[in-house]
């Protein structure tokens, strides 16, 4: 890579490394060591074609999407997430409320499988069309549509406290040309 090719890789980690790491955390389940890893991956496989690249970001969340999803496939075993009980719910609406539903969140998303947090990250947190997130990940519309179903399904079962927010925010929107 020349010169100006660095400085253009510096520029583009600097501006957007921090929401590339917020993804990368809620595609690893929470865990924010695994996310610098992930993001830390798919910036060093970036900067390896950094010059060829036309859209440095989209180049660079499809890596963190198709490695998140691949580590599934390995025989890994889980890591789990742990952290102190929340405390108990804020009688306001206040920040400690919104602080005790992200816990409760990012626990939720930790246990379902990396296929499943990537394609509800990829449909309500990138606001990615069925189409572009079956694209991305290498499968159909249709196994968008259902893992997307029992993806919600299961934060649902697992986090029955989430269930007014994930009806209300998380309900799969038809997205039309």
């Amino acid at each position: 890579m020349n010169a100006e090719g660095q400085e253009s890789f510096r520029e583009f980690v600097a501006a957007r490394s921090g929401a590339l790491l917020k993804t990368a955390v809620l595609l690893s389940g929470g865990d924010r060591h695994a996310a610098e890893d992930l993001l830390q991956t798919a910036l060093v496989k970036a900067a390896g074609r950094w010059e060829r690249i036309e859209e440095p970001e989209a180049y660079v969340r499809q890596i963190l999407y198709r490695l998140q999803v691949g580590r599934w496939r390995l025989r890994w075993p889980r890591r789990e997430l742990t952290v102190a009980e929340p405390p108990e719910r804020a009688h306001g609406d206040g920040a400690e409320a919104a602080v005790d539903l992200r816990i409760v969140m990012r626990r939720a998303l930790a246990r379902l499988t990396p296929r499943q947090r990537a394609v509800l990250v990829l449909r309500y947190f990138e606001d990615l069309p069925e189409a572009d997130v079956a694209r991305l990940l290498g499968c159909s519309v249709g196994t968008v549509r259902s893992t997307t179903h029992r993806s919600l399904a299961r934060l649902r079962a697992v986090a029955p406290e989430l269930a007014p927010s994930v009806a209300r925010d998380w309900k799969p929107v038809e997205v039309r040309p």
